[in-house]
């Protein structure tokens, strides 16, 4: 039995090498993937559109999970998806895939951008609307209108 534990604990690794981290040499520069045109791509589309989401896929076919789950919020939201969003499908363009990311400083895909700014990905567009901070956005905006007021019977 003793042996037995010696001979398993010796294959696991030690604690100190896990939690070890290795110093990665400083670098004089960093690598740059946007181009002035694929700025300038994103730059007029955001600049230009009230809402734009960089997304794999297309809002009718999306291709991830993340995509499809910002665009199933802002259809739950009322969001005229024809006329009121610009979409652009980043796996169509490899050096918008990366040139966004490098634009926005957000790692991933997608990114929804209102009135020019950038709002977020999947996560920050879900906790949005489940606050109904993303509902008071959308309608200061004009993306949405507002919910009739109940107008309770007296």
């Amino acid at each position: 039995m003793n042996f037995l534990r010696t001979a398993t604990s010796a294959l696991r690794p030690s604690s100190h090498i896990l939690t070890r981290r290795t110093a990665l040499p400083a670098t004089a520069f960093a690598v740059r993937h946007l181009s002035d045109s694929t700025k300038k791509t994103i730059e007029d589309a955001i600049t230009k559109n009230k809402l734009v989401v960089f997304m794999k896929g297309t809002p009718d076919a999306p291709q991830c999970g993340f995509s499809r789950a910002v665009m199933q919020i802002l259809t739950v939201q009322g969001v005229d998806m024809q006329n009121s969003l610009k979409s652009f499908n980043i796996l169509a363009d490899e050096e918008l895939r990366t040139g966004i990311k490098e634009y926005s400083s957000w790692p991933t895909i997608p990114q929804v951008y209102i009135n020019g700014e950038f709002v977020g990905g999947c996560d920050i567009m879900l906790n949005m609307h489940q606050s109904g901070e993303l509902e008071t956005l959308l309608v200061k905006e004009g993306l949405v209108l507002p919910e009739p007021e109940e107008n309770p019977r007296a």
